[in-house]
């Protein structure tokens, strides 16, 4: 695992994948379909790993926290770089943190809170969290009112911050006047997009952001890569044909669930099988809904197949 300090080349360098966690029946960790789907993601050119919502790190409590990460840590390659998560409360998260300070892992994301919370009340818990883990950490926006852009600054200005998943939806990602105003009060390099490949396009190339998290990589790795690389590149046209592949997917985890469709999604789609998701969720168990979330997926994972072995002619 990679362990040096974070750097804007560790944001820009590859795809941040935010995979689900496999678990058995009695919910204890199944270490090789991680390896699994971990092995997949590498190969396809993945070199970051985050563990936050896919992974249900929002259920997952302090008992157990060191034991969860070391073991993920253990799975993973020399160069890759595991992010995990912390919180959402601030409590749990401040308990995370300790264990977090005694391993070498070069940053964590706190998790937004959806309880009771307040913007100065983020900012000074925030602060405190990476006060406790004695490291920058990553910030993760997902919903309006939860710090003004002016909030975030105060924790950039403090050095608290390594990064920032921005993940607040917008019915269209280019008009966005909070991510405006954020750019204007941020140094655009430390944020990434963090909703997949349906806004990847326009807010790499029309807001200028390091890269993008992705939970659909797991399913296509190398050609969520690739639209990486077109986006790096330039290549607008190559980046939203490579775009569109993933919407059939990603319109399912939309319509029904984010993190419940990505968990059945890989195993339906011969992957790996992740098992029995951790309370408070369930597996999907209509007929239906799974049929249609293999159908999407194993169509993407043969489209990844067959990029590529054309870029392998």
């Amino acid at each position: 695992m990679k362990t040096t300090p974070v750097t804007k080349a560790d944001l820009e360098r590859s795809v941040l994948a935010v995979p689900p966690l496999a678990r058995r029946e009695d919910l204890t960790l199944d270490l090789e379909a991680n390896r699994t789907l971990i092995r997949h993601l590498e190969g396809g050119g993945v070199s970051t790993l985050m563990y936050g919502g896919n992974a249900n790190f929002y259920s997952l409590g302090v008992s157990g926290y060191a034991e969860t990460i070391e073991a993920i840590a253990e799975l993973v390659g020399e160069q890759t770089w595991v992010i995990p998560s912390i919180g959402p409360d601030f409590g749990k998260a401040m308990d995370q943190a300790a264990v977090l300070r005694t391993l070498p892992f070069p940053t964590c994301m706190v998790l937004p809170l959806v309880a009771p919370a307040s913007p100065a009340g983020v900012v000074r818990g925030v602060a405190m969290i990476a006060e406790r883990l004695g490291k920058p950490v990553v910030l993760y926006l997902k919903k309006d009112g939860y710090l003004a852009p002016e909030d975030v600054q105060t924790l950039a200005r403090q050095g608290v911050l390594c990064g920032i998943k921005y993940a607040i939806v917008r019915a269209d990602p280019l008009i966005d006047p909070y991510l405006d105003r954020l750019l204007h009060l941020v140094d655009t390099e430390i944020v990434i997009s963090g909703i997949g490949e349906r806004p990847a396009v326009v807010h790499l190339r029309d807001f200028g952001l390091a890269g993008f998290t992705s939970g659909t990589v797991c399913l296509a790795p190398r050609l969520s890569s690739a639209l990486l690389a077109a986006l790096k590149g330039r290549d607008y046209h190559e980046a939203e044909r490579i775009r569109e592949l993933f919407l059939p997917f990603e319109g399912l985890r939309d319509a029904i669930s984010p993190i419940r469709v990505l968990h059945e999604g890989v195993t339906l789609a011969g992957i790996a099988d992740m098992g029995r998701l951790s309370p408070m969720l369930s597996n999907i168990e209509s007929p239906a809904q799974r049929r249609a979330i293999e159908t999407a997926a194993r169509a993407l994972v043969r489209q990844d197949a067959g990029y590529a072995e054309q870029v392998a002619v």
